[in-house]
């Protein structure tokens, strides 16, 4: 009696990257539900509140002098190396080639390539958002502040929000809103959370951006992402046609090439004797054929030649006739 053999961990993850047949049709969209809505809207009031108390120079600005005089990076020294390159995880060109990589599977094992239009809808509004916020309010970092005490707002920098903190929420969230299954999306929604935590406190902690920059950038973040089923429709369009160019440049690739037709010379009539206006109105014979009434050969009676066709000759006798005989010479 034979028996399936159980499937190992390996055997699962091989089936796993094996590609389906077809789009799966139990892949969720997020909708923009009224929770999500609500959301969105408690979290723009806490980007307003964090930008209004950095504007009025309030205890959120005294906070970040007192850590930045802490100097966290020479308290704990030791962990210097390991922040160095954590922080990397927040960096815009890394974390997008790894999160598109892994992207790009999952667009071509699904037959779909909403994952990665998704992930491009994600980095452009982030860009626009942020780089707006970032050039409008202006604002010089740690390294370079001027006066002790005050907000430097306005005096060309270009740290508020923290734009590491913001791409790690954004980059790593993203694998979390195109989860397939809530579990994943739990899951992945942890892990997001404090991979974006971690690279904000590492600015931090190299004193290159206030910790009101990094409670912006996270805020910033997350609005990106929360406001992402505002572009499905866009990405939908964008999906269908560039599947629609797809098929049009398979579809011409596809035709055979085209046979030139080959042209059938069409035989010319002969020429007939051109006549003379004056001969065909008076219906004479024109002045090179002999005068008298004309026949066609098919009209003539045959004429049986009489006698034999050989020219006479005088040494020939007529048959049936007796020859004379020959005079004999010699002795």
């Amino acid at each position: 009696m034979r028996t399936e053999r159980n499937l190992t961990r390996l055997d699962r993850v091989f089936a796993r990257l094996d590609r389906e047949p077809e789009r799966p049709a139990h892949l969720d969209v997020p909708r923009m539900s009224r929770h999500r809505v609500a959301l969105l809207a408690g979290t723009l009031l806490f980007y307003l509140a964090i930008v209004w108390l950095v504007v009025d120079t309030s205890w959120l600005v005294r906070l970040d002098w007192q850590v930045m005089f802490f100097r966290p990076y020479q308290q704990w020294s030791e962990i210097h190396w390991f922040v160095d390159y954590y922080v990397v995880l927040g960096q815009r060109g890394p974390t997008a080639v790894m999160v598109a990589a892994w992207l790009g599977w999952r667009s071509w094992r699904q037959h779909t390539l909403r994952p990665l239009l998704t992930l491009g809808a994600s980095l452009l509004l982030l860009n626009i958002t942020v780089g707006a916020a970032k050039i409008g309010m202006g604002r010089l970092g740690p390294h370079y502040a001027t006066t002790i005490g005050s907000n430097e707002m306005g005096l060309g920098g270009d740290i508020f929000p923290s734009g590491h903190t913001a791409n790690a929420v954004v980059t790593w969230g993203i694998l979390a809103y195109l989860a397939s299954t809530p579990r994943a999306r739990r899951w992945l929604s942890a892990v997001s959370a404090v991979t974006s935590l971690g690279v904000g406190l590492a600015t931090v902690y190299l004193g290159t951006h206030w910790l009101s920059d990094v409670m912006l950038g996270w805020t910033a973040g997350l609005l990106v992402l929360l406001a992402l089923p505002w572009c499905e429709p866009l990405i939908t369009r964008a999906e269908t046609a560039i599947f629609d160019l797809r098929d049009r440049w398979r579809a011409r690739r596809a035709l055979p090439t085209a046979v030139k037709p080959v042209e059938v010379p069409v035989p010319l009539k002969p020429r007939t004797a051109p006549q003379s206006e004056p001969a065909a109105r008076s219906g004479r014979a024109p002045a090179y054929l002999a005068p008298g009434p004309h026949t066609t050969r098919s009209e003539r009676t045959p004429v049986t030649p009489v006698g034999p066709r050989r020219p006479p000759h005088p040494d020939r006798v007529a048959r049936g006739t007796a020859s004379a005989a020959r005079p004999l010479t010699g002795g």
